[in-house]
């Protein structure tokens, strides 16, 4: 247990360039102050204009800063596998008393836990602005609450994606590029699909094409479940069925990306 907490807070750490040199902390903290940046402009606004609500929902905050958090997963994500594989740290590790299933446990915890690092402050600062600025607390908490979820959400699927797509090069560069091909490419052509289909008059399959993202599949559960505005083409709300099927595909996805890494790492690196 000591070994496995040891290696999960190193690997934390490291998401944010702590214990390194100040270059390494330069693009998390740079893009980190990016991310809260949207969150104190709405607190200024809704403080001095006294507005109702705050521009974006809490639940919707995270979707809206999809690009952002792209960047630094694909920043955080190699420098907690590639790097190890790259330098052949791996069998220094596993000469320990942890296995390789110990190592992708703490390595998808710490990646899971950074992402909600990240995303989770700039809801803190939202959501203090709103009590500052007097909007109610038990909408404001309840709202608050939602959108945690929807990020914890977000941050286990893209953290166990990001991971295995990382771990198969032992090269940092490449991993970037290749965690921002995975997370884009599909987006994009998800969403250019669904506004096709809805073109089309097919409003039923636009909800069910959200299950080839893993973006698209997170904002069709934060539609469905936490009422978070529709984001998809012609604003279509997911039937109940397709609802279920995200949660279901969310999960499978999840485990599915945790067993493909344990099985990579029975040889790699040694």
């Amino acid at each position: 247990m000591y070994a496995r907490r040891s290696l999960l807070v190193h690997s934390l750490r490291g998401a944010f360039g702590l214990g390194r040199s100040a270059r390494a902390k330069v693009l998390p903290f740079g893009l980190f102050a990016i991310m809260c940046m949207p969150a104190v402009v709405m607190v200024a606004v809704a403080v001095t204009t006294g507005l109702d609500e705050l521009p974006i929902e809490y639940s919707g905050y995270t979707m809206f800063m999809q690009p952002i958090i792209g960047l630094y997963i694909a920043l955080a994500a190699p420098q907690m596998v590639s790097l190890d594989l790259r330098f052949k740290t791996i069998p220094l590790y596993f000469s320990r008393p942890i296995d390789r299933s110990d190592y992708v446990s703490a390595k998808a915890a710490a990646l899971a836990s950074a992402l909600f690092v990240f995303s989770a402050i700039p809801l803190v600062i939202a959501y203090a602005g709103g009590l500052l600025a007097e909007l109610g607390f038990t909408d404001q908490t309840t709202a608050f609450l939602r959108g945690l979820v929807v990020t914890a959400i977000f941050c286990v699927v893209h953290a166990a994606v990001a991971l295995l797509v990382a771990s198969l090069t032992p090269r940092r560069g490449f991993g970037v590029a290749a965690i921002i091909s995975v997370l884009t490419i599909p987006y994009f052509a998800a969403t250019a699909i669904m506004a096709v289909a809805d073109e089309q008059g097919s409003t039923d399959a636009v909800g069910w094409l959200a299950l080839f993202s893993p973006g698209t599949l997170v904002e069709g559960i934060e539609a469905r479940f936490f009422g978070g505005e529709v984001e998809f083409p012609g604003e279509v709300m997911p039937s109940a069925a397709a609802g279920a099927a995200y949660l279901v595909a969310a999960a499978a996805l999840t485990a599915l990306c945790y067993v493909l890494l344990t099985r990579r790492y029975r040889k790699a690196g040694l």
